[in-house]
């Protein structure tokens, strides 16, 4: 079970427009309304607390607010631009938790079990939140709790800034109304007119009467706020263990000081994987600036590597794309597609740490994150039996799954057209050839392996163009002076085509 820091907002829309309006109302300004057409009629989508308090509430229709409050400001609601704002919030609440899930439309989740101690505990952690989002104009509701449900509950319901015990969420969640479960409105509203007005009255009740009164959902949300139950969250960017942060007593803007920062804090991320044995294909690090933007750049390697300065030299030419502003305050780096990492010993009296990185991996390293990932490729294995079909070009950062059967050796040099053979001689139809002329030079076959018979792809083309004829038999040859070669037959012998000779590859 890990803790959960929930963050909501109820003038969430009315502040984000108010932050991204030039013509915003001042402090001082009348009171303010978003509004949103729903089924023909304009509604009240948000309202700001001046409104709040003086009876306007949302969902209510724009033409009755006016009614009742004449100087009443009207704005039209904007959901997208919501949506992304809250987009770029979950972005910058990182420099507290790697793990951050939206709560449309107007709330966070945090998960920061194991980064709170970066703050001396909690509740620090939890006032910094909030100063840093009322600086920016974001009043916002912060609870903490076991379960996301019970945050949810706390933040909307209790009281503000409450941090619930381990295991001790259930006394908190008991005097809440049964709205707090997150239940849809018409089964919360069912709830409190048979009399249950809180949820430690629906605690007591027995689970099946309980089911079967008021549906599997409340039975469901009950258990998620309590933790009998699981609730899965849907992070912003996958949570990932491998994480480091540096905060900084006085911002930082110096190119030099961001080049020294990204050493330090590669350091730290890559001993904490050289002391599990991992490695790690992708690392992203970011740069929090005091206005709240977080400026990040991401670096790929072709092979699982844990050199900091190895990193950290592949994200110099990057810093100088780094808008520092009026500073930055905190630096995050994360280590995605961590993979296992094992030490190779090339000498006898220690471990080669930089065998696994060796040869041509850090050349291009270099080449795809300063040209771009999709600018240098090699060749991979797709998954068909055609030798012309299963080598495509991919990206050189992309890890390869499907390697070359060791069954069925494929030549170094691969043709990308077969070149037709004059002058070939066999023994039988069904043998290696014993001679062939290839470019113009006769070769006699010392050895050879084979056959290996591959047919056509049927299920690419209609059933009616099919053809049982489009067999290929494939021998692995060596000829006089040991140059080997990957030959084949294309057809069969006593049909109406005659068999061709081709040769589609050398070995060395």
């Amino acid at each position: 079970m890990g803790r959960i820091l929930c963050a909501w907002s109820p003038i969430w829309a009315i502040a984000n427009w108010r932050r991204r309006s030039p013509s915003a109302p001042s402090v001082d300004a009348p009171p303010l309304a978003l509004v949103e057409k729903a089924r023909g009629t304009r509604r009240l989508a948000a309202v700001d607390l001046a409104a709040h308090r003086l009876g306007l509430r949302v969902g209510q229709k724009a033409t009755d607010a006016l009614a009742l409050v004449p100087d009443l400001v009207i704005a039209p609601a904007e959901p997208e631009a919501d949506a992304r704002a809250l987009k770029a919030l979950v972005d910058w609440c990182v420099r507290f938790s790697p793990a951050v899930a939206a709560d449309p439309p107007d709330g966070l989740f945090l998960d920061i079990e194991g980064v709170a101690h970066l703050w001396d505990g909690e509740a620090t952690l939890m006032a910094d939140l909030r100063a840093r989002l009322s600086a920016n104009g974001l009043p916002f509701r912060l609870a903490l709790a076991d379960t996301a449900g019970a945050a949810w509950a706390l933040a909307h319901y209790g009281e503000d800034g409450a941090i619930a015990p381990p295991g001790g969420q259930d006394l908190l969640l008991a005097p809440l109304p049964p709205a707090a479960l997150r239940l849809a409105p018409q089964a919360a509203e069912q709830i409190e007119r048979l009399g249950l007005r809180r949820i430690g009255q629906l605690m007591d009740l027995p689970r099946g009467p309980l089911a079967q009164r008021f549906g599997q959902e409340t039975l469901d949300r009950l258990d998620q706020a309590l933790g009998r139950g699981r609730e899965a969250l849907v992070f912003r960017r996958p949570p990932s263990p491998w994480f480091a942060r540096l905060a900084f007593a006085e911002p930082i803007s110096a190119p030099e000081d961001l080049a020294r920062v990204s050493r330090d804090i590669a350091g730290v991320l890559c001993a904490r994987l050289e002391r599990e044995g991992k490695g790690a294909r992708r690392f992203e690090l970011a740069f929090h600036r005091l206005d709240g933007v977080a400026q990040t750049l991401e670096i790929g390697l072709s092979l699982a590597g844990r050199d900091p300065v190895r990193i950290a030299r592949l994200f110099a030419p990057r810093l100088e794309t780094v808008d520092p502003g009026f500073g930055i305050e905190v630096a995050t780096l994360t280590a995605a597609r961590v993979e296992t990492l094992s030490a190779r010993q090339t000498r006898l009296d220690r471990l080669d740490e930089t065998a696994p990185e060796e040869g041509l991996a850090p050349l291009v390293d270099r080449l795809a994150n300063r040209l771009g990932a999709d600018r240098v490729w090699k060749a991979g294995v797709a998954e068909s039996h055609l030798p012309e079909r299963a080598v495509v070009s991919r990206p050189a950062l992309a890890k390869v799954c499907v390697g070359w059967d060791p069954e069925r050796p494929r030549p170094l040099r691969l043709f990308r057209r077969p070149e037709p053979l004059d002058q070939v001689m066999a023994l039988t139809p069904d043998d290696p050839p014993r001679q062939f002329r290839w470019r113009k030079r006769l070769h006699r076959v010392a050895r050879a392996e084979g056959p290996e018979r591959l047919a056509a792809e049927w299920w690419r083309q209609e059933i009616g163009e099919v053809r049982t004829d489009e067999i290929r038999d494939y021998y692995r040859v060596e000829d006089q002076d040991g140059a080997r070669f990957w030959v084949f037959r294309d057809g069969l012998y006593g049909t109406d085509r005659t068999p061709q000779w081709w040769l589609h590859g050398v070995f060395g």
